[in-house]
């Protein structure tokens, strides 16, 4: 049976509703005492649910489980239905069996109208200030900024943009992007900014973990266990219970660890190493990782059926380069905590220091930069940042025109040597505008040329001439 609205008279509706039971008496029954309510009523019976739920998109699920349905209950735990959620059931046993994520209360029979009525005008409320604060995190994100998250680029507006639509489900989340991009900030912006902001949120970089100790500080032990020594643990799937995981470099992670965690995802269950009994835990997952994640799948250090579920909702953090025209915002934001951290009256930025970081190619993005601005906001004696208190590398990096690179061990003659020849490329064989360039003589020039190259006739025949050789 599909869902068909039973009254819609109010088109500026508060709340969408589905009626989903066991059999088609429980339906009707339910639907009309709702949308006598003057909701917006959509009914369906329990084989039909799971499809409905897509094409419908309520925002409150009312499911009746009496009779009991062990059909309805399995579909109901395997599908991340990310929709509050009523249960109505007989037996506290049938409820139990029920139980999800997104179970927002739990109804015996006989209902109490009132009771359910009031329930769902708080589910309005709660809706209503979810959606205006939806629109104002639209409107920042326009503006160039969500939370932490700085950009008014194309690129950083759409992962603004995917961080809100993340933030709004419980579906894992894979971050990827070059060191430096900010995959952490996203993954703390994320949780901040879901309805599990007041819950646990743990990063655990897998690179940083003993192979050793790897699955006992993800899934923790029982005293005794091989893994952990003679008291107890409880590892980070366990203490983020209720909140946000975030796994960083997910392919450090050992393949048979790889399969467990996957279980774990699918199961919503794990046990300790070293104990009998499992325990169901409601965790956020998000993973996080540099590296070119095909590749990994192909070389065989990432799960192609791990990498399928984090997959559900993927977010690519684009590198610095990418986004110039960001540096400026970012570099006020930076400037502003540098001066604030390190107590100097720092009001802002010049132009030829702003322009050296304009150009600048970032290879190590967001995080680069931010340690150069700190850095500069240390060794400043004014109240503007300049070019002078950068670090010598970026200086050179930001200059224009060709470049000249210095090798340690080189002798002075050698680098000599290497410099007005690299010179002379750079004006085309002009010698007079390359003598003007190095600030020594023509003479001089050429003398150095004849040792370098033997060859060249002495410029002590000619006339220097002020235009090309």
């Amino acid at each position: 049976m599909s869902a068909t609205p039973c009254n819609s008279s109010d088109t500026t509706r508060d709340l969408r509703i589905l009626v989903t039971a066991t059999n088609l008496s429980s339906v009707n029954a339910l639907s009309d005492l709702v949308s006598a309510w003057g909701f917006e009523v959509g009914t369906v019976e329990g084989e039909h649910l799971i499809g409905t739920l897509e094409s419908f998109e309520p925002d409150v699920l009312i499911v009746d489980l009496d009779p009991p349905a062990q059909r309805l209950t399995a579909d109901l735990r395997a599908h991340a239905i990310e929709i509050a959620t009523i249960v109505i059931g007989a037996e506290t046993e049938t409820i139990a069996r029920a139980m999800k994520p997104g179970v927002c209360d739990l109804l015996s029979k006989p209902i109490n109208a009132n009771h359910l009525r009031a329930l769902l005008g708080r589910l309005a409320a709660q809706i209503r200030v979810t959606e205006e604060n939806r629109r104002l995190r639209r409107k920042l994100i326009e503006a160039g900024g969500l939370g932490p998250i700085i950009g008014a680029s194309f690129a950083m507006r759409r992962v603004m943009r995917l961080v809100e639509e993340a933030a709004s489900s419980s579906a894992p989340v894979l971050i990827v992007g070059e060191s430096g991009t900010g995959k952490k900030l996203i993954a703390r912006t994320i949780h901040d900014s879901s309805e599990r902001s007041n819950g646990p949120y743990f990063a655990v970089a897998c690179g940083g973990l003993p192979d050793n100790l790897m699955e006992s500080e993800l899934w923790g032990h029982e005293p005794g266990a091989s893994a952990g020594g003679d008291r107890r643990r409880v590892g980070y799937l366990e203490m983020a219970n209720g909140g946000t995981l975030l796994l960083e470099e997910i392919t450090d992670l050992k393949m048979e660890l790889q399969a467990k965690f996957l279980r774990t995802i699918e199961d919503k269950k794990l046990r300790r190493v070293g104990s009998g009994r499992e325990k169901s835990i409601n965790v956020r997952l998000i993973a996080a990782s540099s590296r070119n994640l095909a590749e990994a799948i192909h070389h065989g250090r990432l799960r192609e059926d791990l990498y399928s579920r984090l997959n559900t909702f993927m977010i690519e953090v684009p590198p610095l380069r990418e986004r110039l025209e960001d540096i400026p915002a970012l570099v006020d934001a930076f400037t502003r905590r540098a001066a604030q951290t390190n107590q100097k009256n720092i009001t802002g930025i010049d132009n030829e220091c702003l322009e050296i970081l304009r150009t600048n190619r970032w290879p190590g993005n967001v995080l680069q930069l931010r340690n150069v601005i700190e850095r500069a906001a240390v060794v400043a004696r004014r109240s503007l940042l300049t070019a002078a208190d950068l670090p010598v590398d970026i200086r050179r990096a930001g200059r224009k025109g060709p470049q000249f690179e210095l090798h340690v061990g080189e002798s002075l003659e050698e680098v000599e040597r290497e410099f007005i020849l690299e010179t002379l490329d750079f004006t085309n064989g002009n010698k007079v505008r390359a003598a003007q360039i190095l600030r020594i003589s023509l003479k001089t020039l050429y003398n150095k040329l004849l040792r370098y190259q033997g060859k060249d006739r002495d410029p002590s025949t000619e006339t220097p001439r002020n235009h090309d050789d």
